[in-house]
């Protein structure tokens, strides 16, 4: 298990990038028969290790980005274009569409403030465990916040409109 974990260790110390590619290796075992491996061979029971030589190869330099000139987006030649004309049509219609559903946005948005009430629905019929109510209560809450969000999320996408 030792000579396992030793190896292993030898391994490592071989693969580190730190390791200077000539430096020596020994095996030293002690009288109890432990094997350990050291960088220096001059205690009794050591023996220098035969290393196959170590290959670098030097890696490709990447140029850094600048920061000052964007890299230009080019559009293959064969990329179907657009008439203004037809553009614009339908950004009129996309704002179109976006209006409307912040319209019915906004609708539900009202009825469902005014049935949660600030927090104090009315109780419904099938409502005599007050866990069921606070349950009902909760989801309302939700579907009031999420609605909400919704509403600001149309009001960003129409404000982000050329």
């Amino acid at each position: 298990m030792k000579f396992a974990i030793s190896l292993a260790v030898l391994l490592a110390t071989i693969c580190a990038a730190n390791v200077h590619a000539q430096s020596e290796v020994y095996l030293c075992v002690d009288e109890r028969g432990n094997k350990e491996y050291k960088n220096t061979g001059g205690t009794k029971g050591c023996k220098r290790v035969e290393l196959p030589g170590i290959t670098t190869v030097e890696g490709t330099r990447v140029r850094p980005a600048s920061a000052s000139a964007p890299r230009p987006v080019s559009t293959p030649s064969d990329f179907p274009k657009v008439d203004s004309g037809t553009q614009k049509a339908r950004d009129n219609d996309r704002r179109q569409i976006l209006a409307d559903e912040l319209k019915n946005e906004e609708q539900k948005l009202a009825s469902l403030k005014k049935e949660y009430n600030n927090g104090e629905p009315e109780r419904q019929g099938g409502e005599r465990n007050y866990a069921k109510y606070q349950e009902r209560t909760a989801a309302m809450k939700q579907e009031v916040e999420r609605t909400e969000k919704n509403v600001e999320a149309l009001k960003r996408e129409i404000a982000n409109l050329k």
